[in-house]
């Protein structure tokens, strides 16, 4: 539970910053250094995320087109002002390049994307993995490499919760 909670708030605070860009590229805001939450240029620059998280990458001007090398990796997502949202779907380094209208490259970016940081144990039992976020206490955490009955258990939970919690599932008579 704590950590479908946690996993909650940090998609609350990122549509919390989508929405401030939003606003301020709407206002007609002039200051583009501003909009851009990342100061990560058109040079060929690596970006880092952790596994299940996000960063917002300015977009060149002129961008037209988005190519994610390997979209299994990391997923791009293009947000108004010209931002873009660069999600970690699985390990590993792909890369995200921006094209403009007459097919000229505006921007090549390296993506690696690694494990989950921070206040997570992984308990081995032989060759059988199951993670945990301890933050405080140890919560039952659905990470990308677990044993699949643990992983489709934890899933199969978070799915139910979060159906209800949208109200489109019944609850058991």
């Amino acid at each position: 539970m704590a950590s479908l909670i946690a996993w909650c708030t940090r998609q609350l605070d990122l549509r919390k910053i989508l929405i401030g860009l939003s606003v301020a590229a709407l206002a007609g805001s002039t200051d583009r250094a501003a909009l851009a939450a990342d100061p990560i240029g058109t040079d060929g620059a690596t970006v880092g995320i952790q596994l299940d998280q996000a960063k917002i990458v300015k977009m060149p001007e002129r961008t037209a087109t988005l190519v994610v090398g390997n979209p299994l990796i990391a997923d791009v997502s293009v947000q108004p002002g010209g931002i873009m949202v660069i999600t970690g779907k699985s390990y590993g380094m792909t890369n995200v390049i921006a094209l403009g209208r007459g097919g000229e490259i505006l921007m090549d970016h390296s993506v690696e994307v690694s494990g989950p940081s921070g206040n997570i144990v992984m308990v081995y039992r032989g060759i059988e993995r199951e993670s945990y976020s301890c933050t405080p206490k140890c919560e039952r955490r659905i990470t990308l490499g677990d044993t699949p009955g643990y992983f489709t258990a934890n899933l199969t939970q978070s799915g139910t919760l979060n159906a209800q919690a949208l109200g489109s599932v019944q609850p058991p008579k």
